[in-house]
């Protein structure tokens, strides 16, 4: 009789497997609720110098029993079309469970984008700007990203 001579599993190998084996079901957990998130602001702000610095405020609800640590968050915000801001962060608020909280970014316009879109509008003046907001949350290892797309328009009033 002929016998198949397994390979032996290491015990580290096994713990590590066993480890991501429960780590891969937490992220399927079926009472995970997206959690909610709006842009509460988008103004202008003085400053200083001669580049605009936009203040950018989101607004997140938390709809779970656990915490979110916000690993990282990246942000492009374009006007008229034209991709006139982009940023990261990192330093962002622990959202408890069933808590809310807002974020608050300083974005300063790209010169290069910010020229292209003066161009566009001596070229065709307009009062109004259309803009779309575009974010990637990071919520963690265990938790998927989360994509925002926001899209409105400003006025010389609201600016």
């Amino acid at each position: 009789m002929m016998l198949l001579k397994l390979p032996q599993i290491r015990p580290a190998f096994a713990i590590l497997l066993l480890v991501l084996s429960i780590a891969g079901c937490a992220r399927f957990t079926p009472n995970y609720e997206e959690p909610t998130v709006g842009l509460k602001t988008f103004r202008l702000i003085p400053t200083p110098g001669i580049v605009p610095t936009f203040e950018i405020g989101l607004h997140i609800i938390n709809p779970n029993r656990d915490p979110l640590n916000i690993q990282g968050l990246y942000y492009t915000v374009s006007i008229e079309g034209h991709k006139v801001l982009a940023g990261v962060a990192n330093e962002l608020p622990r959202i408890e469970g069933y808590g809310e909280g807002d974020i608050t970014i300083e974005a300063t316009v790209d010169l290069l984008s910010g020229a292209k879109l003066i161009r566009s509008l001596i070229i065709q003046p307009t009062t109004a700007f259309q803009y779309t907001f575009n974010a990637k949350l990071d919520m963690g290892t265990f938790l998927p990203t989360m994509n925002i797309v926001e899209t409105g328009q400003l006025t010389a009033n609201n600016l």
